[in-house]
């Protein structure tokens, strides 16, 4: 079987399809708008200036999360190691500034380690053979677990002073959390819609055979999926150590759940080659505000989990739906 990569680039993605995915946000944004709305009238304390601040920087690193689940979602695949490697990035990136490392080499390390952990998954996949479901659950388990061998169970501290404030401070009275996910959007948006991977990543997700037949380089999406996820994963956890001021090995517990629903909420689809980057963003930020509302509202937490749980099923079903039957 040949695997090199096709010299003939394959047909952007159907302009029906973004037309749909278009008209998705729009009903996302609209909805998202008229919650924030109604909180706004049905609470003293949604509109303030910090709610709206903790709600835009809680669920930017949600939105991060979902945008690198996203590229996995697209290919067919699952990422459920997700929350894991935010903790482990969490405690990485706070050994490595304790141990007296320049804080931006210490970031950047950190997230070359959520790659390498992107990358494991990618060669599990595709040279084990082992199902997506299967690698990432694992590495979910064995990512906790060296996470608590990392800080033996304890919680890391004492980060230098500019590197909480990154989380805390603003840009032209923005969040720099949010100015993150702005900066981590736009070149995944392009590399989507407009190279050639990204017409790889959605070909790979509708028809595998077909792509293989088209020259495509199977491999080396799969790879680079996996890579993306993990790596703003990673990011997450870092930008997580700098909003809490500590390092836990159990940070992000459960987060993957977040991740996966707000990019489902946001239009991918599970069955592959669907999704965008708008999607997930506008998708973690509905569900951010959704869970900040019933805090605000005293309505049981347990309550969240079902709603989020029943959007997912509601939003899979709707997409079973709408797929031509074979």
């Amino acid at each position: 079987m040949s695997d090199n990569v096709a010299t003939a680039p394959l047909p952007a993605p159907k302009s029906r399809g973004l037309r749909l995915n278009f008209l998705l946000n729009l009903t996302l944004l609209g909805l998202l708008l008229l919650l924030c709305g109604a909180l706004a009238l049905g609470t003293e304390n949604f509109a303030t200036i910090n709610n709206l601040s903790n709600l835009l920087r809680q669920g930017s690193i949600w939105a991060i999360m979902a945008i690198g689940q996203t590229f996995v979602i697209i290919t067919a695949g699952i990422d459920l190691s997700a929350g894991a490697v935010v903790g482990v990035a969490s405690t990485v990136v706070g050994l490595l500034m304790v141990h007296g490392v320049p804080v931006p080499l210490a970031v950047l390390a950190t997230i070359g380690v959520g790659m390498a952990i992107g990358w494991c998954h990618g060669f599990g996949i595709v040279r084990m053979g082992l199902p997506p479901f299967i690698m990432t659950l694992a590495s979910l388990t064995a990512l906790r677990g060296i996470g608590l061998l990392l800080t033996g169970g304890q919680t890391l501290s004492g980060f230098p002073a500019e590197f909480g404030a990154f989380a805390r401070g603003e840009l032209l009275g923005i969040p720099n959390l949010f100015v993150a996910v702005i900066a981590v959007a736009v070149p995944c948006h392009l590399v989507l819609h407009h190279t050639r991977w990204g017409r790889y990543l959605y070909a790979v997700g509708s028809n595998r055979e077909a792509a293989r037949l088209s020259g495509v380089s199977i491999n080396r999406v799969i790879y680079l999926a996996y890579i993306v996820s993990a790596g703003l994963s990673a990011l997450a956890g870092v930008l997580t150590a700098s909003r809490i001021g500590v390092g836990v090995a159990t940070t992000g517990d459960g987060w993957e759940l977040q991740a996966i629903a707000s990019s489902v909420i946001g239009g991918a689809s599970l069955f592959g080659a669907v999704g965008s980057v708008p999607g997930p963003l506008l998708g973690a930020m509905l569900l951010t505000t959704i869970n900040n509302g019933a805090n605000l509202l005293n309505i049981n937490p347990f309550w969240q989990r079902i709603i989020t749980g029943g959007l997912i099923v509601l939003i899979v079903y709707l997409d079973q739906l709408r797929r031509p039957k074979r």
